[in-house]
């Protein structure tokens, strides 16, 4: 009777249990009384243990429920809790342990659905549970053992919630492993919501700063977001560097995504600005150094001009800096006019800015009123009228002050230079129609374009340069705004032409005469550089104060021959603008530039091909070619398969040398692969690489370029694009990632020139055939998983789909739109399509003789595992029958790959379900119709079997029995059955036969292996290596 009172009493109570997680599970909204009730009902049970059984017995169902409803998350919320809540009536910490342990125990469970409950559940309750709560040191290592074995769990969402389990503790010095847990964690994860977790749940300090913002730039919107919120809630703004805060901003600001946008300037407006710097933008700037990242600066500005956060204080303007004498301060009056207060580099910016928006405001408002009527017009009108008023009380009030006001700051000293460039670029918002104010700008002009360039002497007595050594000024920035302001002040047809050639002929007078010093040919250089940047056309040169062709003769080829390297290299740069605005490149032009090109220094070179490349692609290469030699053929060489080798040992250059051959020739040249000293992203092969992605994409454009060059080209982008010498160069691998990713899309020509560049490219790449050297087997691998991660790079460009042709929608509100893309396989012919590419490695794999060395091998393993990716179209029978006549000897050149074997079946049986007529006969004329659309030359006999072959048996490891098996089941026989006729064979007969089975077996595999032994042509360990593991390639999908 006691027992069953006892199971009774039991029961009850797991009812009562039962009915309040009932409830709880309805709404959050009854959980505080359900909470009461509960504890209410923890404390009047006689015995915790008895309490906790009945509990957990009525809380099981909830780790077998998989969906995660309302309903079950209501549940978890409420359980968590309980089990976190503090109750002095109660033995609550006693229960917390009972009940951690229950949930440690099936978090280890094998079931996936408890194993997230669990650790879901073990979560909530630490981020609930007070600091107060008195819990065993013995159980929490225990939970953070079990989370940190789950972290690693192969179900995402355990691998979260034991993240998120863990967070609380990564803050402790003590355990510093769980931090190191969760960066190795990070960068190997592959799931988006489990790496949210990490970022979310990292902590704040120098390790992890670093790893937050790399994590600005993952795929996943959700990620890029995380990182954003764990910036602005953990990270002051002090603690970042400046570095970091720019680079924050930069990506943040212009993320493709509206909510990472969105959370950036979050961040910005809510911790930067509002509680960091009190809601000033002047002090905001101050924290990003915007001397060094003006964009940033500029790019911060906007976004809170255009939220309406910059608030302008009364009186607050440019014309504060303009005081009379008496109230200029006595620090500022040493370095310029007394009148003059040095303005800030952070002010600077911030006026110009503002400024700029101004007038852009009043400019859209106005039109706005002149495209409409009455009194929304009216309103235009007024709103305009105002911008304009606030911008001439910011401006200051005369020509002659701003001209007073830059010159102050020029005066100043180059540390000024930076607010003085911003000041140059306010000029463009003066109104210089006025005679006297145009008269005040031009003499002012006259002064600055006659200012040499700024230069030291260095400790050898040498006199250097300071700047780029190309722009006027030193800098490309200052020589733009420069001619801004020179254009605004003399805005007639030609009269900016007029006003700086008539500064370059009395600057070129001592060049001409040979007395000229470096500096002044660097002066009048950089301004015949700055004015060819900024003409239109040539015809705005001539009948001015020096005639163009008097400027090439004298001037631009002599500095192009100058003996210091400075003068030449600027001198090069303008030859290349200059022929630009030729109608017609003169030819000694070009022959200068194909002599510096070749014979100068690399710094030289660099821009002499950066000249011959632009030339060629504004006036064509055969245009190019006729101007160096006038009896040149007009007939396009459509025949020509690869580019002429060039010899630039040579102390002659020939004329003969087309440009485009002189130019690919530089991709032979070594010594042009390291980058140059002055720029570390130039060299003249980066150069050269994103001149001919140019020349790829638009050559509609160039049909003077035979087709047959098209694959040559690509051959050797993609090579480079994947070498060791451009992981240095970032702006040529971000220029030819941009390259690969549209060239595809934009035409079937150029899937069919993707399909032909694939053997090429492969064959270059890999190591120890067709005369490639090889090296260590360290390299070697390295060099072969290179190459297979170029062929499935390769691969995807075939696969992706071509853009629509029709044009670009414009989308509501005009802006247009990426280019849509549609899957138009079907309408791509077979050589430009999957089936062109799998018979050119077909045809290249059956190339191979049977006796291979370990290189080829691994050449043709890595060609057969492409081959297998391919698909045929129903449409295209014609090569899905020649591709089943291939396929049978392509399986002999791999029969001892079992793998790969398997592969190629598959893809045998399923090239015969789509084989509409397996029984025709198939003629050769069809296959030399196939064979001349690849442009492949290759005898194909008609008279194989089309059955693929048969497997070679390869023999089964020796079957190994203990003698303990043998004895037992020997003795249960007799057991069983003494009478039976198996009880009547000699065990010596079974023995034997399996003795005999397994001698077959093991010279089965002797003669596998003798006939699979194979000369190495790199090396013995590279063969060691190929016997060890054939399938060399099968992991390098994973690079």
């Amino acid at each position: 009777m006691g027992e069953n009172n006892a199971d009774q009493e039991n029961n009850r109570l797991a009812q009562r249990i039962a009915t309040i997680l009932n409830d709880a599970r309805a709404s959050y909204a009854t959980h505080n009384r359900k909470l009461k009730e509960l504890s209410l009902l923890r404390s009047k049970t006689p015995s915790l243990s008895l309490f906790f059984s009945a509990f957990s017995k009525t809380l099981t169902p909830l780790f077998d429920f998989q969906r995660r409803l309302a309903l079950a998350e209501r549940t978890v919320a409420f359980v968590s809790a309980f089990a976190a809540a503090r109750d002095p009536a109660s033995d609550s910490d006693a229960f917390l342990e009972f009940f951690l342990r229950f949930l440690l125990h099936a978090a280890a469970s094998a079931n996936r659905t408890a194993r997230f409950r669990a650790c879901q559940i073990i979560s909530e309750i630490i981020l609930l549970l007070p600091d107060d709560a008195e819990v065993s040191n013995d159980v929490w290592d225990e939970v953070i053992e079990c989370m940190k074995l789950r972290v690693r769990d192969k179900i995402p969402g355990v691998r979260t919630f034991a993240i998120r389990a863990l967070s609380r503790f990564a803050n402790d010095t003590a355990n510093s492993d769980i931090l190191d847990l969760f960066l190795e964690q990070l960068s190997l994860e592959q799931n988006a919501d489990v790496r949210k977790m990490i970022v979310l749940s990292l902590p704040p300090s120098t390790a992890t700063s670093q790893v937050i913002i790399d994590c600005t730039l993952d795929v996943s919107e959700s990620v890029r977001k995380a990182a954003y919120c764990v910036l602005a809630n953990k990270f002051p703004l002090q603690s970042l560097s400046i570095k970091l805060r720019t680079v924050i901003l930069q990506r943040g600001l212009a993320d493709r995504s509206v909510a990472v946008s969105k959370e950036c300037f979050k961040l910005l407006r809510d911790e930067w600005l509002t509680k960091y710097c009190n809601g000033d933008p002047l002090e905001l700037l101050k924290f990003l150094d915007v001397e060094t990242y003006e964009s940033v600066g500029e790019t911060v500005m906007q976004t809170l001009l255009k939220a309406d956060l910059v608030k302008l204080q009364n009186g607050a303007s440019i014309q504060q800096y303009i005081a009379s004498n008496g109230d200029a301060e006595d620090g500022n009056s040493v370095h310029c006019t007394p009148s003059i207060q040095l303005i800030e580099p952070e002010a600077s910016l911030y006026w110009r800015t503002v400024c700029k928006h101004l007038q852009s405001e009043a400019h859209a408002k106005g039109s706005d009123a002149a495209a409409t009527m009455g009194t929304e017009a009216e309103v235009y009108a007024a709103e305009a009228s105002d911008k304009n008023d606030l911008l001439e009380k910011i401006l200051p009030a005369t020509v002659d002050d701003y001209i007073e006001l830059v010159r102050a700051h020029i005066n100043a000293g180059s540390i000024h230079r930076f607010t003085c460039r911003q000041l140059l670029l306010l000029g463009a918002m003066f109104n210089f129609s006025d005679a006297t104010n145009r008269k005040s700008a031009g003499a002012f002009l006259q002064e600055l374009l006659h200012k040499p360039p700024e230069h030291e002497i260095d400790n050898e007595g040498n006199v250097v340069v300071i700047g780029d050594g190309l722009s006027f000024g030193g800098d490309a920035d200052w020589a733009e705004a420069v001619a801004r302001l020179a254009k605004k002040v003399h805005a007639a047809h030609g009269e900016f032409e007029e006003i700086v050639l008539a500064i370059i002929e009395e600057l070129a007078q001592p060049c001409r005469e040979r007395t000229a010093d470096y500096v002044q040919w660097m002066h009048c250089l950089s301004l015949i550089g700055l004015l060819l940047r900024s003409a239109k056309s040539m015809r705005f040169l001539q009948g001015k104060a020096i005639e163009p062709a008097e400027l090439l003769q004298s001037l631009l080829l002599p500095g192009a021959k100058h003996a210091h390297l400075d003068v030449q290299r600027i001198a090069v740069r303008c030859l290349g603008l200059f022929g630009l605005l030729e109608r017609k490149p003169s030819a000694e032009l070009l022959k200068q530039l194909r002599i510096s090109y070749i014979k100068g220094p690399h710094s030289i070179s660099v821009e002499a091909c950066k000249a011959l490349i632009d030339l060629g692609m504004w006036h064509g290469p055969q245009e190019v070619d006729r101007m160096l030699k006038p009896d040149i053929s007009c007939q396009i060489t459509s025949e020509k398969k690869s580019f002429s080798p060039v010899n630039f040992s040579d102390s002659e250059v020939d004329s003969d040398v087309e440009t485009l051959d002189l130019l690919f020739g530089g991709f032979e040249n070594d010594n042009w692969a390291n980058s140059s000293t002055s720029n570390e992203d130039e060299c003249v092969h980066a150069v050269l690489g994103e001149g001919f992605a140019k020349i790829l994409l638009l050559s509609d454009n160039y049909p003077s370029i035979p087709a047959s060059l098209h694959p040559v080209i690509l051959s050797k982008l993609i090579y480079l694009y994947f070498s060791d010498e451009s992981d240095h160069l970032q702006r040529l691998k971000q220029c030819l990632s941009v390259f690969f990713e549209h060239y595809p899309r934009l035409h079937a020509n150029h899937k069919s020139c993707i399909s032909k560049a694939f053997i090429p490219v492969i064959r270059s790449m890999w190591p120890g055939i067709f005369g490639n050297s090889g090296g260590s087997p360290f390299m070697v691998s390295q060099m072969r998983k290179r190459a297979v991660h170029a062929s499935r790079f390769m691969l995807q460009m075939m696969q992706v789909p071509l853009y629509v042709k029709e044009t670009q929608p414009e989308s509501e509100n005009g802006s247009t739109e990426m280019p849509q893309v549609i899957d138009s396989c079907a309408e791509l012919p077979f050589d430009c399509g999957e089936e062109g590419l799998a018979l050119r490695i077909a045809i290249e794999v059956t190339s191979f003789h049977s006796k291979k060395t370990a290189a080829e091998k691994s050449y043709v393993s890595a060609l057969c595992r492409v081959l297998a990716l391919l698909q045929f179209r129903l449409s295209e029978q014609g090569p899905i029958k020649l591709m089943r006549r291939l396929l049978g000897r392509i399986v002999e050149c791999v029969s001892t790959e079992k793998e790969l074997v398997k592969e190629l079946n598959r893809m045998a049986e399923h090239l015969m379900k789509i084989d509409r007529q397996p029984d025709q006969e198939f003629l050769q004329d069809e296959v030399n119709l196939i064979l001349g659309k690849l442009e492949i030359d290759f005898n194909l006999d008609l008279d194989g079997s089309v059955a693929m072959p048969q497997t070679p048996a390869v023999g089964l490891p020796r079957t190994r029995v203990s003698r303990r098996r043998v004895r037992i089941e020997d003795d249960s026989s007799n057991d069983e059955d003494e009478n039976s006729p198996a009880s009547t064979v000699p065990a010596s007969a079974t023995q034997q036969t399996v003795r005999s089975r397994s001698q077959r077996a093991s010279k089965t595999v002797a003669m596998s292996k003798i006939s699979a032994t194979k000369s190495v042509r790199i090396d013995d360990i590279e063969e060691q290596e190929e016997e060890d593991d054939s399938d060399v390639t099968s992991e390098d999908s994973d690079e």
